[in-house]
């Protein structure tokens, strides 16, 4: 078994505490390339080995020879390897405010170089409604493995062509359904900006470019999908 890092933006870390995220869809790099003819077909650059590799052949849908290929060329892991996701942090304390009259006292994020500091999440604190005014955060990419408070067995993986997706899987990739419409959304009040549709795919349609650019749902990608279970998650300790 191994543990591989992941980034998580801040909306798909509240997906997967809340259980609604078991998928995620990245980019394989570089792209394969389709060539006619008779070995046509997509052929992916594969660094692991040195070698192109046929997709359709021995990636997606392989032959006895090649089955387990693809545990071992993707950049991921296999099934029962691990995950530790990255996140939006800083470094702080999370304290009352002295100031306010009222009861319960509201909770701000404090960053004044207290020896006692500890990591602290972005999604924590907007779901607690904490105070994060002037915070410094860390971007994820810096996060250290000692911060990191969320780990993800790796269940299954494939490769397939982005607009493949199924709606169901849609939904897998974090969507939230609105119990009032049945409609599906990214986050909690996108239906007030038309971001509601009953299609999951569209949903995840809007939530692919927000990520990769307008244009890039048509390029039709080829991913990586990666399906997992939380083995390790919760709030800040």
């Amino acid at each position: 078994m191994k543990e591989r890092p992941i980034i998580f933006n801040t909306p798909m870390v509240k997906a997967i505490l809340e259980g609604r995220k078991t998928q995620t869809r990245r980019l394989v790099k570089p792209q394969p390339k389709f060539f006619k003819g008779e070995a046509g077909g997509h052929w992916w650059r594969c660094t692991h080995v040195q070698s192109m590799v046929r997709v359709e052949e021995e990636l997606q849908n392989p032959s006895e020879y090649y089955k387990g290929f693809i545990d071992e060329v993707n950049p991921f892991g296999k099934k029962g390897d691990r995950l530790w996701v990255r996140e939006t942090f800083c470094i702080g304390t999370i304290e009352e405010e002295d100031n306010y009259q009222g009861s319960p006292k509201p909770l701000s994020v404090h960053q004044d170089g207290d020896p006692k500091q500890y990591p602290i999440y972005k999604e924590y604190c907007l779901r607690d409604n904490i105070s994060i005014d002037d915070v410094l955060w860390k971007p994820s990419i810096h996060m250290p493995r000692s911060a990191s408070r969320i780990l993800l067995e790796i269940t299954k993986i494939r490769i397939e062509r982005l607009n493949q997706i199924s709606s169901q899987d849609a939904v897998q990739e974090g969507l939230l359904k609105l119990p009032a419409s049945g409609r599906y959304v990214v986050n909690q009040g996108d239906q007030y900006f038309g971001a509601a549709s009953n299609n999951p795919c569209e949903v995840f349609k809007w939530l692919w470019e927000s990520i990769y650019g307008s244009s890039s749902w048509e390029l039709n990608p080829w991913v990586w999908v990666v399906e997992f279970n939380v083995i390790q998650g919760g709030d800040n300790e």
